[in-house]
């Protein structure tokens, strides 16, 4: 009887780890299967998204924050690389900066210029007059256009993502923020969080708008850089290229290992 005993026992703990298990099993396989449908459902409810890299995370980006539509007082210029073509307008509110550019690519000066200087998830720096004829491995980043131009910040110019902005010397060397003539940026940036904008209005006692923090916050850029050099334009078009450039392997000095030359031609001014 005692050995019958513990026989039916046994059988009757073996019995129930058994359905324990399926029913862990049964439990996993539906949540998965629960996640795969939601997942599926976000990468199938009508809105493409575009996954961008960024330090440390992946970013979602809708692809419809990608392209903007320019203001009717804005001019605009066209960007020609070996990627495509980038559309920028320049804002009518940076009026020197605007200007500035309008007359260089007019001239043609830009014509067969390089970016020079490409640094992941930062941006891509070209203009610089040198460059023109730049050997291999040549150091670039000096040549300008033979002068500068008196400062453009204000608070409602702002470094998201495809931000166009001048180029300047640093402070100790350019207590007035002066930008450089020709030498110019485009901002790639990375995720920002509402930490580092709080922290810019507190520096710098600006308010930033309902719109610049939601451009921000889907699109990243380079918040560190606001309210220290001019931005005076942005990309509407074509900003998903910025990626493509500053992606490029580089040598010790940011330069591109493969030249990367560009064009300027201006559609509206």
């Amino acid at each position: 009887m005692i050995i019958r005993s513990l026989f039916i026992c046994l059988l009757i703990i073996t019995v129930s780890a058994f359905l324990s298990s399926c029913l862990v099993s049964s439990t996993t396989t539906s949540q998965a299967k629960s996640t795969s449908e939601a997942n599926s459902n976000n990468n199938n409810n009508g809105r493409q998204t575009i996954v961008r890299k960024a330090p440390a995370l992946l970013e979602e980006v809708q692809a419809d924050t990608l392209k903007f539509e320019p203001d009717p007082y804005s001019s605009l210029v066209e960007m020609e690389t070996k990627f495509g073509v980038m559309k920028i307008e320049l804002f009518f509110d940076a009026e020197k900066h605007r200007e500035n550019f309008l007359k260089l690519a007019k001239a043609a000066y830009y014509d067969s210029l390089m970016f020079h200087r490409v640094i992941k998830n930062f941006m891509a720096q070209g203009g610089d007059s040198k460059s023109r004829y730049a050997k291999k491995n040549q150091r670039l980043g000096s040549g300008i256009a033979g002068y500068q131009l008196d400062n453009e910040i204000g608070q409602h110019f702002y470094h998201v993502k495809g931000a166009l902005a001048a180029a300047r010397q640093p402070d100790e060397l350019n207590p007035d923020k002066k930008s450089s003539s020709s030498q110019f940026y485009i901002v790639q940036g990375a995720s920002v969080n509402t930490e580092q904008l709080d922290k810019n209005e507190r520096k710098y006692d600006i308010v930033y708008t309902e719109k610049q923090r939601e451009l921000y916050n889907k699109l990243g850029g380079s918040p560190q850089l606001d309210m220290e050099y001019t931005v005076f334009g942005r990309v509407y078009e074509g900003i998903e290229l910025i990626d493509s450039i500053c992606y490029q392997p580089t040598d010790a000095y940011a330069r591109p290992l493969e030249d990367l030359r560009f064009k300027v031609r201006v559609i509206r001014d």
